[in-house]
């Protein structure tokens, strides 16, 4: 897989670099040490930080040879709070924590491509590096936009990556236009009366009337949608009880719901309260749902895809670059950025089998130039005005 040379030549450094991130992960909101690393190795490079917007993001701006086009460079660093299984002779030394998605090679990739345009400054107008903390359905992004991100750093443009084991090795794909799911989370808090498990009658039972909500909520998308229309609704959580013989007073289930269109969103919900009131009266209990926004719609501007695209046909070639790609049901919090400036969102193959999200996700550590690469060429390309 190609790559430019002079990033190529610090690959070794890159996958050391990856890999410390790798053995030590934080999760969102708590990137306090690889935040650290980030803001040094930037001021290192004679990059301006800025550390601590929103909480831990970490913000770096570098000036180019004359006036043209700010454009902003994107990478998560926040790890997942689940155990790894990969037996790797790096594997996290953090309990619990887990860089399961891949964020410690989108860091490591931008940081490769701030090094590059730092040594090389062969570009016109500014180059705006942001880590970003919590993506992980914390809501990193809005926090760091909340705290006057683009009205501090504004640009022009902005793009940002994710790794994918799902594609060739050093393919790059993009959606234009509406690409990765809206997502709410929600919880439904179900209460009833707890008595002795040999004495059913003489409660209200949360269990029962809880596993009766999760099959009808399955009802909503393939009864009250359009079938042309996509979403998901998945109860993902079901907790209550304590004892073999105690049936509890409460139980709740959680869940998260994706869509590509605000007013299936709207449907969802409403059908999921009516379900939720009905219930309640039907077995007098009291059931409360709390259903909440946690990703907008990610949509790619079409111009900035073909963007994208010219740029990474520079480093992989034009065989290994894809526009042709489906929109997919998972959701990425780069979309309350891609809402404010125009740019795109794209993904990066590369070897292995295994899923993101899976306790034995490996991350390939040859791409880590590539996508460094393409983020440099981004920069290159569309500095000038």
């Amino acid at each position: 897989m190609p790559a430019i040379p002079r990033i190529e030549a610090y690959a070794d450094d890159l996958t050391a670099l990856r890999r410390d991130f790798h053995q030590h992960p934080e999760i969102g909101f708590e990137e306090v040490r690889t935040a650290g690393i980030v803001a040094d190795l930037l001021e290192s490079w004679g990059v301006t930080v800025t550390r601590g917007i929103g909480r831990t993001g970490v913000v770096g701006v570098l000036e180019g040879r004359g006036p043209g086009r700010s454009i902003g460079l994107r990478a998560d660093m926040d790890a997942l709070p689940m155990d790894e299984l990969t037996n790797l002779p790096y594997a996290s030394r953090t309990e619990g924590v887990f860089h399961g998605c891949g964020h410690d090679g989108h860091t490591t990739m931008l940081l490769g491509a701030a090094r590059y345009l730092a040594e090389t400054r062969d570009f016109d107008g500014r180059a705006v590096f942001i880590f970003q903390p919590a993506e992980e359905g914390l809501g990193g992004a809005r926090a760091m936009i909340a705290e006057g991100l683009f009205e501090r750093f504004p640009v022009d443009e902005i793009y940002g990556l994710h790794n994918s084991p799902y594609h060739a090795p050093g393919e790059v794909r993009i959606k234009p236009g509406v690409a990765m799911a809206g997502a709410e989370f929600f919880d439904i808090d179900i209460r009833g009366k707890g008595s002795h498990g040999a004495a059913p009658h003489m409660g209200r039972d949360p269990v029962v009337i809880g596993s009766a909500l999760v099959g009808e909520l399955q009802t909503i998308v393939s009864r009250n949608m359009v079938p042309t229309h996509a979403a998901v609704l998945s109860v993902t959580q079901f907790h209550g009880g304590s004892a073999y013989n105690v049936i509890p007073d409460t139980v709740r289930l959680s869940g998260t719901v994706r869509y590509f269109e605000r007013a299936d969103r709207d449907l969802v919900a409403e059908r999921m309260q009516m379900l939720c009131d009905g219930f309640a009266m039907a077995h007098g209990c009291e059931i409360t749902l709390d259903i909440r926004n946690v990703f907008d719609v990610l949509v790619n501007d079409d111009a900035r895809s073909e963007n994208l695209l010219v740029a990474a046909a520079d480093v992989v070639g034009a065989a290994h670059v894809d526009k042709g790609t489906e929109a997919v049901m998972g959701s990425e919090d780069m979309a309350d950025m891609l809402a404010l400036v125009p740019g795109a969102y794209f993904t990066l193959g590369h070897a292995g089998e295994v899923p993101l999200h899976n306790p034995g996700f490996v991350f390939d550590d040859s791409v880590l130039p590539i996508g460094a690469s393409v983020f440099a060429r981004l920069v290159e390309r569309r500095g000038t005005a």
